[in-house]
């Protein structure tokens, strides 16, 4: 499978960059980020909470194949509709700790679109752990699972 979604991770910094390119209009790709029935879906995940306002917060539910719960969310700190969406993100119960999120949207045409991501980590020890992880393969499962739930449609 092509790796679609790119991630830059330079040497020596707690930071990591994410570029995808996605074949749907721009206001699909930021539904698929605040909708919550299209987020359970291409995330794989149950939503308990998405509010998506500034100063809001989320909450997501997952089950693994031995049937233990695993939690992860954040806070909203900004959220521009169809531009620009900036939040914590904390895997719970694991020694990540919180990491901070930067989305931008950007329209590519009218049927194409790009997802720019950048996340800052508390450290770069810890953001190489996390590369360490099949993260770079999971991002792509669930970004190519977001464009083929609208293709579905």
């Amino acid at each position: 499978m092509e790796l679609k979604t790119k991630v830059n991770a330079e040497n020596g910094k707690q930071e990591l960059f994410i570029t995808r390119e996605f074949d749907l209009p721009l206001e699909l790709l930021f539904r698929a980020y605040t909708e919550a029935d299209i987020v359970a879906q291409w995330m794989g995940t149950q939503v308990v909470q998405l509010d998506n306002r500034s100063g809001g917060a989320y909450r997501f539910e997952t089950t693994d194949p031995k049937g233990n719960k695993h939690y992860f969310g954040g806070s909203i700190h900004e959220l521009v509709p169809g531009k620009r969406i900036v939040r914590t993100f904390e895997m719970l119960q694991t020694p990540f700790g919180p990491q901070l999120e930067f989305l931008e949207f950007e329209a590519i045409g009218t049927e194409r679109s790009r997802l720019n991501m950048q996340v800052v980590y508390r450290s770069v020890a810890i953001r190489d752990q996390i590369l360490q992880l099949p993260f770079i393969q999971g991002i792509n499962m669930a970004h190519q699972r977001l464009e083929s739930y609208f293709i579905q449609q």
